[in-house]
């Protein structure tokens, strides 16, 4: 389902060194560092996540770079704010204050109307799969690659790790419960979204939901899944949990994707067996990203359960009245620029294919996509 790539991940490491009778063994093999190899690359790299298994995950992978690569790329792991903060990722990498980053893709909508629509939006796209076959099949990724790299960076790929709930001060148990709220909400189309059903929205970094939760500058937080929300300690400012219907974890986020993106400059001065070498790395990432993070989800329900907090579900009603707040701000954000309406049509036409069945004609009538 994957675009093609070249060379393969087994002909770049064989071109590596690495000769093997088996692909089993293969696989398993060190990277082997050629003779007088030059001095080891050091990527200073910050991630989005502050705590909690999304840090952790991340800071063990980094370093393992080192190893996997004999020595010859090395990337030292930055948590959120360490360096720049965490809404200043995009221009720190940019500007070569960092050579890469691994954040949320959403958090540049406000300079980039297309990134909205790199991560999951209200009603939108709703199960990892599908945001796959975007990227590697109707080529999603090569657009996202385009697009960063108009800002002098590069698109190295998507990052899977989960939903978003919302932690609440009040019970959030329908549509209704949103008025008048004080939201945080990550921005883009989703602020919107939630401002129209009669929510008061503010952008705020994940770093800083827990001390606006507790000063109560905000009643209600969006802020990814029970496993690092309860590691950033919500629990203690909150009451109460907010998510979709059975089936789907958020109607606003159900795949809240993060990416990893390196400074053009860095990027293009790399050997093309590392670049190939990154790519491939970013897929294996992934992987253990979300299955860890899945895994921790599922396990941090307990203890929110234990202390006391309330579990609500919005119904069936509400992704009716969500849909049809959400889809004509869909065409807005399309039509922001010729990026975000070059991402939507193809996403437009996977939700009206019969696979998915989200979006009907009927659904848009008088909106339209200005490509």
């Amino acid at each position: 389902m994957r675009e093609a790539k070249a060379p393969s991940r087994r002909r770049f490491l064989k071109t590596s060194g690495l000769v093997a009778g088996s692909a089993a063994t293969l696989l398993a093999a060190p990277w082997v560092r050629k003779a007088g190899a030059a001095e080891t690359i050091v990527w200073k790299v910050q991630t989005s996540w502050p705590a909690g298994v999304g840090l952790e995950t991340f800071q063990s992978w980094c370093g393992s770079i080192k190893e996997k690569t004999g020595g010859e790329l090395e990337f030292q792991a930055f948590k959120a704010k360490d360096i720049v903060g965490d809404f200043e990722l995009f221009d720190g990498v940019k500007n070569g204050v960092l050579e890469a980053m691994n954040s949320f893709s959403l958090y540049w909508a406000g300079k980039l109307p297309a990134t909205a629509f790199l991560s999951s939006y209200t009603m939108g796209l709703r199960y990892p799969h599908e945001w796959d076959i975007f990227f590697y099949s109707k080529g999603g990724l090569q657009v996202a690659r385009d697009i960063y790299a108009a800002q002098g960076l590069y698109y190295v790929d998507r990052i899977h790790h989960g939903a978003n709930i919302i932690h609440s001060k009040t019970p959030i148990r329908s549509i209704d419960d949103f008025r008048d709220l004080k939201l945080r909400v990550p921005g883009g189309m989703i602020a919107e979204t939630f401002a129209k059903a009669g929510a008061k929205t503010t952008l705020l970094p994940g770093g800083e939901v827990f001390s606006a939760l507790e000063k109560g500058t905000i009643d209600a937080a969006d802020y990814t899944g029970p496993a690092v929300n309860w590691a950033l300690g919500f629990q203690q400012v909150t009451k109460y949990i907010s998510m979709g219907p059975p089936g789907l974890m958020a109607l606003h986020q159900p795949v809240d994707l993060m990416d990893f993106a390196v400074n053009m400059n860095v990027w293009n001065s790399l050997p093309d067996k590392l670049k190939q070498f990154v790519e491939d790395e970013i897929e294996v990432y992934s992987n253990i990203h979300f299955g860890a993070i899945q895994k921790a989800d599922m396990e941090a329900w307990q203890k929110f359960i234990d202390a006391g907090i309330e579990i609500n579900r919005l119904g069936q009603d509400d992704v009716q009245r969500f849909q049809e707040i959400a889809v004509p701000i869909w065409f807005e954000w399309a039509n922001k620029d010729k990026d975000a309406a070059r991402i939507f049509k193809l996403q437009l036409e996977m939700m009206e294919n019969p696979t998915l069945g989200y979006v009907t004609p009927d659904m848009y009538q008088g909106l339209s996509v200005d490509l």
